[in-house]
């Protein structure tokens, strides 16, 4: 059997990037297995796929904290007693302050809904569709300290047609989000298993 590595989810939502990182999971031979899913809201939905997999889950509510730092650091606590190596930050709405990132560099993996560095920001899908692109797509990034800007890792594009508003584009770009952040997790935990 292959030997895993173990991995940290970060979430505030419904997931969807979770689910695909946990699927893949299934897999025997995939170098990963999801260890814990953290989310900073209570009502996050992806929650419940993950308790229904047996995944340890946490909720570190971030208003219940006087500054961005001691919020991670109760993130960095949970992440520590359970021996995670890799965090993937899937819809995660916080951003992380250079503490954090600098912490888990090369160990902290994002995917935003756009072909970086072209839309950075919260409003990726929008902004592709205003500027009149005809490509967009996802990337798959090592977090750094500037938002949206740390290495690239992997990307997907996706054609942005004519007749497509911000809800057929965000699904379109979603299913490849779906197919390369599992596969980016694969890459950089093979790697992680070469040096070892």
């Amino acid at each position: 059997m292959v030997k895993k590595i173990k991995v940290a989810i970060l979430i505030s939502g419904r997931g969807s990037n979770m689910k695909a990182l946990i699927d893949a999971c299934r897999d025997i031979n995939f170098p990963a297995e999801i260890a814990m899913v953290i989310s900073n809201k209570h009502d996050a939905l992806g929650l419940n796929y993950a308790q229904q997999n047996n995944i340890l889950t946490a909720i570190i509510d971030h208003k219940k904290f006087y500054s961005r730092q001691q919020f991670e650091e109760a993130i960095d606590q949970e992440i520590t007693k359970c021996g995670i190596d890799i965090i993937c930050l899937a819809g995660f709405m916080r951003v992380l302050s250079p503490w954090f990132v600098e912490k888990f560099q090369g160990r902290l993996i994002n995917i935003h809904p756009s072909l970086l560095p072209e839309f950075k920001g919260a409003n990726a899908v929008a902004d592709a569709l205003n500027s009149g692109a005809k490509i967009s797509g996802c990337t798959t990034h090592f977090v750094s300290v500037d938002v949206d800007s740390g290495e690239i890792i992997m990307q997907a594009q996706v054609d942005i047609l004519s007749n497509d508003d911000f809800n057929s584009l965000a699904q379109k770009i979603l299913v490849q989000e779906h197919i390369i952040y599992p596969q980016t997790l694969k890459k950089i935990c093979k790697k992680i298993l070469q040096q070892n």
